[in-house]
């Protein structure tokens, strides 16, 4: 199984997420692409705003539960390529902590895989979130 880091730190740019998609257009066997981007919301929460989320993985644990994750998505799903990045640190409100991209001949099986992706990833990934909030307190995400 070969594994593939997914962390980048900070937030994720637009640059990369358009470079990353520019780098496809060589490969005709595609028809579609589905993509997700997770973007960190300034939720209220008691009273206090969210300001940004600082996340934080076992890395190694992430990169092998990444792997166990693509390949469980390669094999139920007809893709020709999948990429997933997700933030470590810091990333402010209304920046991006999640991108994922697969890409399959036919447009429905690209949706479908991604929408399974998206959700295996929040139930399954040893990433924990802190949310920082306007006043510099904080406290732990639950994923929802």
């Amino acid at each position: 199984m070969k594994k593939h880091n997914v962390f980048i730190q900070g937030a994720i740019t637009p640059d990369f997420i358009a470079n990353s998609i520019a780098k496809h257009q060589t490969k005709t066997s595609i028809g579609a692409h589905d993509i997700f981007l997770g973007q960190v919301r300034a939720d209220e929460i008691n009273g206090k705003t969210v300001s940004a989320i600082e996340y934080t993985a076992y890395e190694e644990m992430a990169n092998t539960k990444f792997s166990e994750i693509r390949e469980a998505t390669f094999d139920k799903f007809e893709l020709t390529c999948m990429h997933i990045y997700h933030s470590l640190g810091a990333v402010k409100a209304g920046e991006i902590c999640l991108f994922v991209f697969v890409s399959s001949p036919r447009r429905k099986e690209a949706m479908k895989a991604l929408e399974y992706l998206v959700e295996t990833i929040k139930a399954e990934s040893p990433i924990f979130g802190k949310e920082i909030f306007e006043d510099e307190s904080h406290q732990w995400k639950v994923n929802s």
